[in-house]
């Protein structure tokens, strides 16, 4: 069975094998291997309580996780939470991991004030089985376009 968990300053290890993850997951070496931030940045991280990465873990090994920022609004005195990146070890998915893990991170999310979460998710079919367990957890779900500007 595994345990999902919040991770904070003192767990760069696994804040490193999350990355680890995510470069395996994700296909994309570049961001997540070759480019690491150094110790004191990801700790920087970690600690700052706008940041939320939450792992799953099975017999100490992470098989599961996600990172998320916190939006402070300005018009209300409220956040949103965005979930940046999430993925699930290709030998755990459709197992409720990734629902684990969403639902850890609203447990936190609503401890800072934050009265919504929202997720983009690409339209190619590889990313259908995601679409899908976003559908099913939305209060509402919002068909967007999504630019890059560069600053």
């Amino acid at each position: 069975m595994y345990a999902t968990k919040r991770l904070g300053a003192g767990d760069l290890a696994e804040m490193k094998e999350l990355l680890q993850m995510f470069g395996d997951a994700f296909e994309d070496s570049e961001s997540y291997h070759v480019h690491v931030p150094d110790d004191a940045y990801l700790r920087e991280r970690l600690a700052d309580g706008g940041f939320f990465a939450v792992i799953a873990s099975d017999n100490g090994a992470i098989i599961g996780g996600l990172a998320a920022y916190e939006l402070k609004k300005f018009e209300q005195r409220r956040s949103e939470v965005y979930i940046y990146d999430l993925a699930v070890d290709a030998g755990h998915r459709r197992k409720g991991v990734a629902t684990a893990l969403i639902r850890s991170l609203g447990e936190s999310a609503r401890e800072q004030g934050a009265y919504i979460m929202f997720v983009q998710a690409d339209s190619g079919e590889d990313d259908a089985p995601a679409r899908a367990l976003y559908a099913k957890l939305a209060s509402e779900h919002i068909v967007a376009h999504h630019y890059d500007i560069e600053p």
